[in-house]
């Protein structure tokens, strides 16, 4: 793996906390409470985010909404049968048919992986909409795809990259600037 020359942090811990609460007030907003939401985590670290954002609206609406955790390794439309990629467990273990459903993910760039995402979702049923929340958009989208929830926007030049960081996988929760030539697809 290429390593990263980081360039700048962009979000410690308390900003992802505020990211976080934000967009939990706007799901709930958006939906008008939170009785038919469904949230639903990208792994690696958007099942992360989901767990907190779930967290945060039920403090806010005292209910339980339900989390998923979606790998979408096999819908990616660079997937290689021949690679060594690790496929991870989904676990939707509810239905999903006719709920509004918030994808969330760490970052959001060229919409591949949420094109992905809503392709596997839809093989668990037809819900009545799917929403996306992302903790960073960095722009240069391939395909028509729009966060309906945005922690930041961070504008990136092609050769930056976004280092996403969460205490459930590392040391400290924090999102950073990183100067590299790999391009990775999101």
């Amino acid at each position: 793996m290429e390593e990263k020359k980081i360039k700048t942090e962009l979000l410690d811990k308390d900003a992802i906390n505020r990211a976080i609460t934000r967009i939990g007030h706007e799901i709930i907003e958006k939906n008008k409470g939170a009785s038919n939401i469904i949230i639903i985590g990208i792994r690696s670290r958007g099942d992360i985010l989901a767990k907190r954002i779930a967290q945060k609206i039920a403090e806010i609406e005292k209910i339980k909404v339900p989390i998923g955790a979606l790998d979408i390794t096999l819908y990616r439309d660079d997937y290689d049968l021949n690679s060594k990629i690790q496929i991870k467990a989904t676990e939707i273990p509810f239905a999903i048919d006719d709920k509004d459903i918030v994808l969330v993910d760490d970052v959001l760039f060229t919409g591949r992986t949420i094109r992905a995402a809503m392709d596997a979702l839809i093989d668990f049923g037809r819900p009545r909409s799917i929403q996306l929340a992302v903790l960073i958009d960095r722009g240069h989208r391939q395909l028509p795809i729009q966060a309906n929830y945005v922690g930041k926007n961070v504008p990136t030049s092609l050769s930056e990259g976004i280092v996403v960081q969460m205490s459930e996988k590392e040391a400290d929760d924090k999102v950073m600037l990183s100067e590299n030539n790999s391009q990775r697809r999101n």
